[in-house]
């Protein structure tokens, strides 16, 4: 078992002649498709409809295998200059497409009677994919605006992000004497002693000095972007547009939202408990947050253990599931460690267009990694289900996209917790399950706060990195209320 992802599904490198041939069939079918959009009249429409889907099919599946190779590739690699030239290229001939995408999309929103079309068997299973361009249309600008944003983007938006992710995947941390890629140090939060665990943390916040300038002026110019472009559509806000995007009403977010004030005490009652336990009295230091409660597990997973122990988890569950996991495992579709240049987290690529998926994550051998492993395989799952589908329907919103992954981890969590006798441990698996819920209501409703702090001031002013700080903080605080040690709260976390 390979610790490293192989992308020879995809090409054998970016020197691959597969490569540069689906490279000028992109090309020329950003061409084609241009070209097609100058023809459309609505004497036609039903011929028409069956040829934008044709044309979109045969666009989409080129750019996906292009666009998830680049990357892929620059994920575990961000200092790849092939990659990043790549990703640039595809996106530039994306962007050629724009403005005939527009086009369609029109032509689509305008039909008087769309519904008429999709009962014939060509295209009744892009119902939905038909009916939501439909409904989208009145947000659509001119085409020559349309294009304009998509290529503007590729300098704009697009490039900040990719600065983003460059300063904080190449960032090494100086830690106990030795220089450490930002995720392995990370993973320390999670140790037995108190003493690492602080350290650690303090080692951690050091690095992010350097670039915190740099990362603010990232973030500034991407929400500007994303204001700009929202105000020009005609969306109320970016939450509007986001939730339009999404498919999810302000009602359901509300309501969302709504829960998860209702429980923050009862997490706050947590976070005091567990300070307590520690022998806190202000509330829970930050770097404290993940520290081991009870007595650990102390099975150290490698990743053949970890495919050995998934694959029985969920062999009587369903062998479907189980069968792709092994699969994901002995063919390289994870890789595994943590180095430099190599983004941290974990994520998981849906390629339903080759039948496989990619998972990265950055694995120490904790429990915890398992459990993610099962997370962002759920993901992988998710991916398996759809291959079956239209190639124009495999897209799927965030709120559809964590079910089959929140689930896996149940899966695991419940099974440990029952299999596990001595009380101690027991109690120490309950409260990593504690800290991940904590972590769903408290971590993100505060990162809400944040965006929407930022998003409501940057239409009028250019936040400085003192002032994101100031925002943040006040975002722990509203989310985590007395439940942290508010000596000990931090705006990089």
């Amino acid at each position: 078992m390979n610790s490293e992802w192989s992308l020879d599904v995809l090409y054998k490198g970016f020197d691959d002649p597969k490569f540069s041939e689906d490279l000028i069939s992109f090309e020329k079918k950003a061409k084609e498709l241009d070209e097609f959009s100058k023809t459309l009249s609505h004497e036609n429409e039903k011929e028409d409809l069956l040829k934008i889907v044709k044309g979109l099919e045969e666009f989409e599946l080129l750019e996906k295998h292009l666009s998830c190779f680049g990357f892929l590739s620059q994920s575990t690699n961000t200092a790849n200059t092939k990659a990043a030239a790549a990703i640039d290229k595809v996106a530039t001939i994306a962007s050629t497409a724009s403005k005939a995408m527009a086009v369609l999309s029109r032509y689509i929103s305008d039909m008087k009677d769309l519904n008429s079309y999709l009962d014939c068997p060509e295209l009744c299973e892009y119902k939905y994919f038909l009916n939501d361009i439909h409904e989208s249309g009145k947000y659509l600008l001119s085409e020559d605006v349309e294009e304009a944003l998509a290529k503007m983007n590729i300098s704009g938006g697009s490039a900040w992000e990719k600065q983003q992710s460059l300063l904080t995947s190449s960032l090494e941390v100086e830690y106990d004497g030795k220089k450490l890629p930002l995720a392995s140090v990370r993973n320390l939060a999670y140790d037995a002693s108190k003493e690492v665990r602080k350290a650690a943390y303090e080692a951690e916040i050091k690095s992010y000095a350097p670039i915190a300038d740099a990362v603010s002026f990232s973030l500034n110019n991407i929400k500007l972007q994303v204001i700009t472009e929202a105000k020009m559509r005609g969306y109320e806000s970016p939450m509007d547009m986001t939730l339009h995007q999404s498919h999810v009403s302000q009602k359901t977010l509300d309501a969302l939202l709504s829960a998860m004030q209702k429980y923050l005490p009862v997490f706050h009652k947590y976070l005091k408990r567990k300070a307590e336990m520690l022998g806190y009295e202000n509330g829970l230091p930050w770097y404290e947050l993940f520290a081991p409660v009870g007595k650990s597990a102390t099975t150290s997973f490698t990743p053949e253990t970890t495919k050995e122990y998934l694959v029985n988890h969920f062999r009587p569950f369903c062998d479907e599931l189980a069968d792709m996991m092994e699969e994901a495992f002995d063919n390289n579709w994870i890789d595994f460690y943590p180095h430099k240049g190599k983004v941290g987290g974990a994520f998981c690529c849906n390629m339903p267009f080759v039948k496989q998926s990619r998972v990265l994550t950055n694995f120490d051998g904790g429990l915890g990694d398992v459990v993610t492993l099962a997370h962002e395989l759920g993901h992988a799952y998710h991916g398996l289900n759809i291959e079956s589908h239209k190639p124009l329907n495999w897209e799927y919103s965030m709120p559809v996209a964590e079910t089959a992954s929140t689930f896996n981890e149940n899966i695991i969590m419940n099974a440990v917790i029952d299999e596990t006798e001595d009380k101690e441990v027991k109690l120490g698996l309950i409260e990593k399950q504690l800290q991940d819920l904590c972590q769903i209501i408290c971590d993100i409703y505060s990162r809400y706060l944040f965006e929407k702090a930022v998003f409501d001031r940057r239409s009028d002013e250019f936040l400085f990195t003192d002032q994101l700080n100031e925002i943040m903080l006040d975002a722990q605080k509203q989310a985590y209320g007395d439940g942290l040690d508010p000596t000990c709260l931090h705006p990089y976390m």
